[in-house]
């Protein structure tokens, strides 16, 4: 494993990493360096324990007071504001990328840069959608909400993998974001795993034998493993749009896992 050149502290890679996936404003309270933004993907499930923790607030909250379906798109939209629709914006520009017309490596990363978005996108984000919201909705609210909060810091810890599997596949200046995620170290990468496997095993322990809960850790992982194999076929490396798009599909496995079983 690639021991991490970056300098910056860890407590700078923290805030840098809910700066960069959030859109609270933790940026008046403190100015992270520019290099901490290399290292933010150590910190992503943990980012996601504020976005599932609204996020499932807002569902459960929602469903005391309207009926579910509502509770549901409520539950999304409030997501989609606190990260400003970060990873659905990869989602777009990876089926884009991929499905719209790239016929080779550059020509797909030239789409994905690309800020409109084309018809592959528009479909796959309504798909996505509608999954999303019906794999939530077989769910009681109760197990919902305690499925966000495992769901999603899981599902960003196996994304995580993928900056160690595959290189960049741009150079800084070329990025969209002009930042290339690096490689982080032995013990970054045990910090990366309690994050994403603490709050799937206390949920696990609460579903006790109500699920199989070897498919609900293997089967998102076996999502990672072809999309990585996709990827590292069509561009030899990752963007950080493949990021978003591994960490979306990833997550919709995992509910569809559940609402199999619930």
């Amino acid at each position: 494993m690639e021991i991490s050149l970056n300098t910056s502290k860890w407590y700078d890679r923290l805030w840098a990493a809910l700066i960069f996936f959030t859109r609270l404003p933790f940026w008046r309270v403190y100015q992270p360096p520019k290099d901490a933004y290399q290292g933010v993907v150590e910190f992503w499930p943990l980012a996601g324990w504020i976005t599932a923790g609204v996020m499932a607030g807002v569902l459960y909250g929602s469903s005391l007071v309207f009926n579910y379906e509502i509770a549901v798109l409520l539950a999304i939209a409030s997501r989609l504001l606190l990260t400003g629709a970060l990873h659905e914006d990869g989602l777009a520009d990876f089926f884009d990328g991929f499905g719209g017309g790239g016929r080779d490596r550059q020509r797909v990363l030239d789409i994905m840069k690309d800020s409109h978005i084309g018809t592959y996108g528009v479909l796959a984000l309504i798909v996505y959608m509608a999954l999303l919201f019906f794999a939530l909705h077989s769910l009681q609210p109760v197990d919902a909400a305690l499925a966000i909060l495992a769901i999603d810091p899981y599902a960003k810890m196996v994304s995580a993998q993928v900056v160690q599997m595959m290189p960049y596949a741009r150079t800084e200046a070329t990025a969209k974001n002009k930042t290339v995620y690096r490689k982080f170290s032995a013990a970054a990468g045990v910090c990366l795993a309690l994050q994403g496997l603490l709050p799937i095993g206390l949920y696990i322990l609460w579903l006790q034998d109500r699920i199989d809960w070897t498919m609900l850790i293997f089967l998102p992982c076996l999502t990672m493993y072809f999309l990585y194999l996709f990827i590292w076929r069509r561009l030899r490396g990752y963007t950080g749009d493949c990021c978003g798009a591994l960490f979306i599909l990833i997550e919709l496995t995992a509910y569809l896992v559940l609402a199999y079983y619930l």
